[in-house]
């Protein structure tokens, strides 16, 4: 009797022990940037500064970026193309934590390669990068305690809802951000039968990150155009009015010169979209926050992100 309650202690005190070293996972509230690459700084400050109306700022974690601001917390942030990058324009995504260093042990706890230390910006945020199942990039960052304001009245939005990046396997990037990360689904859609699109909301907020899914089992397929692939990797703006918003954009002119869609259109999702592209074909999409018709293939399972 006593040897069946001593194997009864052990595993009890193996349990609690095996609990006390994985540390609980930080917040993850929302998108924080989406990181991109320019063939023409000029240009691609013109896209960012008089289309998309961000501010430009020096770039916190690295001094040869610039930072585009929509607001204290969200921004594209623009690098300059490293030699052999490809049709590739995306160097990585970011999400916003509550505590960047948090998040490292947490995932080092869970077996995840991750640096030996986070970095800090000369702003005060502290960050790291980990990859994700296909190798793609992904940030998580603490910004500072106490952000500089940021006023971008000519911004076409303040809030970026999501980011999209091409991917191959569902089940290996739901192992990461699902299973691992708490993201939980959203929405699901696609065209002929074919699952294209698969969104999961992050797990203390409601930006969403979504798989943009494609041909072949891993890496860029070798007849992907850079065209085709910056369709892929975006990062979207609500807004309540896509159609409102698009009229300005063309009453201020601010549109001419761009690649854009002719007109706003009802996505699959029954949310209103307006898409745009930077000049190295990243594209910009601008989204109503709540759709105005029921979309097709799967009903939304989380609320909306909003203003």
């Amino acid at each position: 009797m006593h040897a069946r309650f001593l194997t009864v202690a052990l595993v009890a005190t193996f349990t609690l022990t095996a609990f006390a070293q994985t540390p609980p996972r930080p917040k993850i509230t929302g998108v924080s940037h989406l990181a991109v690459y320019t063939s023409d700084a000029a240009a691609t400050n013109h896209y960012y500064v008089d289309v998309v109306g961000a501010v430009k700022l020096p770039d916190p974690e690295n001094p040869k970026g610039v930072r585009y601001a929509l607001s204290a917390t969200q921004y594209i942030e623009v690098l300059p193309l490293p030699a052999g990058a490809g049709v590739s324009r995306l160097d990585h995504t970011a999400w916003i934590t509550d505590s960047a260093e948090g998040m490292r042990k947490y995932l080092a706890a869970k077996d995840w390669k991750t640096p030996a230390k986070v970095e800090k910006g000369t702003d005060g945020s502290r960050w790291f990068a980990v990859l994700d199942p296909e190798g793609n990039k992904v940030e998580f960052v603490e910004p500072p305690a106490h952000p500089a304001a940021v006023n971008a009245p000519n911004a076409i939005g303040h809030h970026i809802i999501h980011v999209g990046y091409m991917t191959h396997d569902r089940a290996a990037e739901d192992k990461f951000y699902k299973d691992l990360l708490g993201f939980r689904p959203y929405w699901w859609g696609g065209r002929d039968g074919k699952l294209e699109w698969i969104s999961q909301q992050c797990p203390d907020g409601h930006d969403w990150m979504e798989y943009m899914m494609t041909r072949g089992a891993s890496g860029i397929p070798a007849d992907m155009t850079q065209r085709e692939l910056g369709v892929m990797d975006h990062f979207s703006i609500g807004k309540n009015s896509v159609p409102d918003t698009f009229k300005e954009l063309t009453a201020g002119t601010r549109l001419e010169g761009s690649r854009h869609d002719a007109a706003p259109k009802i996505g699959a999702d029954g949310k209103y979209q307006l898409n745009m592209y930077d000049p190295d074909g990243i594209r910009t999409e601008i989204m109503n926050f709540h759709a105005t018709e029921k979309p097709c293939c799967s009903p939304f399972t989380a609320d909306d992100p909003a203003e």
